[in-house]
């Protein structure tokens, strides 16, 4: 059945070709944009039946898209959308995955548009109400679920032990009889590895004991 939908991609040779490719299989797109604002104002005037939407989008060139699309998923929750992208952004997955209970949404990797025929069948599927996700989208998420404590070494494990227990990085090089240097790295691997952001440097050493904690 026909769809009126919207393509929001900045790299222009890619959208012509998606809205060709659409357009081929009988669907109508009734606005193809470049950027997030513009997706939000098309979807607001056009109401499409279909959003197909890159994650990597102007004005910022980060994942405008992919937040473009979370905000209109809360915005209008019954709104079918698939977002495409050259990797997996795993926290902004499970946010566009877990909009209004994961129906009518799909998640696939670039390189899937190559198989047509698949492709378009994705494309209806979400459309009706399904949900899409990509194979390597699946894998890595299921990766996420893991308890993030399995990442560390047996020695990260015990320096976060400490940390759990109040201890200072001096205390910890003494109980441990390390350098504080030493101390100092296996905390840094700790941050990486709980996925900590840099930008809550002042919070990464409590939120790494709550990881703690909570496991």
């Amino acid at each position: 059945m026909p769809l009126r939908m919207i393509v929001a991609e900045d790299a222009v040779l890619l959208r012509e070709g998606l809205v060709g490719l659409l357009e081929r299989f009988g669907h109508r797109v009734v606005a193809a944009v470049g950027d997030a604002p513009a997706l939000v104002a098309a979807v607001r005037a056009e109401l499409p039946e279909l959003v197909v939407t890159d994650v990597r989008m102007p004005p910022s060139n980060g994942d405008d898209g992919l937040r473009a699309a979370v905000e209109l998923r809360r915005a209008h929750p019954r709104l079918p959308v698939v977002v495409l992208s050259q990797y997996v952004d795993q926290s902004y997955a499970m946010r566009l995955l877990d909009s209004d209970r994961g129906r009518a949404v799909g998640y696939l990797l670039k390189e899937r548009v190559g198989a047509v025929a698949d492709f378009m069948a994705a494309l209806e599927r979400v459309a009706a109400g399904g949900t899409v996700v990509d194979p390597e989208v699946v894998q890595q998420l299921v990766r996420l679920r893991h308890d993030p404590l399995e990442r560390l070494s047996a020695r990260e494990r015990e320096v976060l032990g400490l940390m759990a227990q109040g201890r200072s990085n001096a205390n910890l090089a003494a109980e441990l009889f390390i350098s504080d240097a030493a101390v100092n790295k296996h905390i840094g691997n700790i941050f990486a590895k709980l996925d900590l952001p840099a930008d809550a440097d002042g919070h990464r050493r409590v939120l790494a004991v709550l990881r703690y904690l909570g496991a």
